[in-house]
């Protein structure tokens, strides 16, 4: 496992806006399928969203799928676990095959100590906020991670629309990157489409997660619908 995860290390750095479907919006009965048609239309990450019932109203899949499908892709696996509590889960999707994983903010009381843990297992750690919370929280634990996914509509469900004053904070937490001068990622993941997606990344946001402008018209569609997100 450490082994792919050096390969796909290369696509996991740079300057370039990589696009992460996600795979919340992807046909369930044949995600190996869907993840095949991702990477032949140029995907970059695919974006796993883990939802537990608990902390978001859905339930998705558990680490059982993820490492089944590890096998198709070469891509990087960008988990992102809506759950709580959330430290149990880490070291099963790491085994898994995440290549990164993303804890909420609001998931538990001890941040730093889950970041922690996911570094200790050999994995990029990312950290997400909710919509209504502050860029403030992350403050203090801006040495300890890899990514920062803003969240521009409240996690659980697939298909909502782009909460706008959010690009205040991606604003926000790009200066904050800047400032802390070390090579974070800022991920958007929510209502992006080809109407907004420029404002978005003129605002500091580098990985773009789109499920919906992505998935739209079937895997014959993909790789425009991909390539129509950069071009615009």
């Amino acid at each position: 496992m450490q082994g792919l995860f050096s390969k796909r290390e290369a696509s996991m750095t740079g300057p370039m806006i990589r696009i992460a479907p996600s795979l919340l919006s992807a046909d369930f009965a044949k995600l190996g399928s869907e993840i095949r048609a991702l990477d032949e239309s140029g995907a970059d990450w695919i974006h796993i969203d883990i939802m537990d019932g608990h902390f978001v109203p859905n339930i998705t899949i558990g680490p059982g799928v993820v490492r089944a499908l590890r096998p198709v892709t070469n891509l990087p696996f960008d988990v992102h676990l809506m759950a709580a509590p959330v430290d149990n889960l880490i070291p099963r999707f790491a085994e898994a095959g995440a290549d990164l994983i993303t804890v909420h903010q609001e998931a538990g009381p001890h941040l730093h100590r889950s970041l922690q843990l996911i570094k200790s297992l050999g994995k990029k750690a990312g950290v997400s906020i909710n919509p209504s919370t502050s860029a403030e929280t992350l403050r203090f634990v801006m040495d300890s991670v890899d990514l920062i996914l803003v969240m521009t509509v409240n996690p659980g469900f697939g298909g909502q629309s782009f909460i706008e004053n959010q690009i205040e904070k991606i604003r926000t937490v790009k200066k904050m990157i800047v400032a802390s001068e070390r090579p974070i990622h800022l991920e958007v993941d929510g209502g992006v489409n080809r109407k907004n997606v420029a404002q978005i990344t003129e605002a500091g946001a580098d990985v773009i997660v789109a499920g919906t402008a992505t998935f739209r018209g079937g895997p014959d569609c993909y790789r425009d619908n991909i390539c129509q997100l950069r071009g615009a």
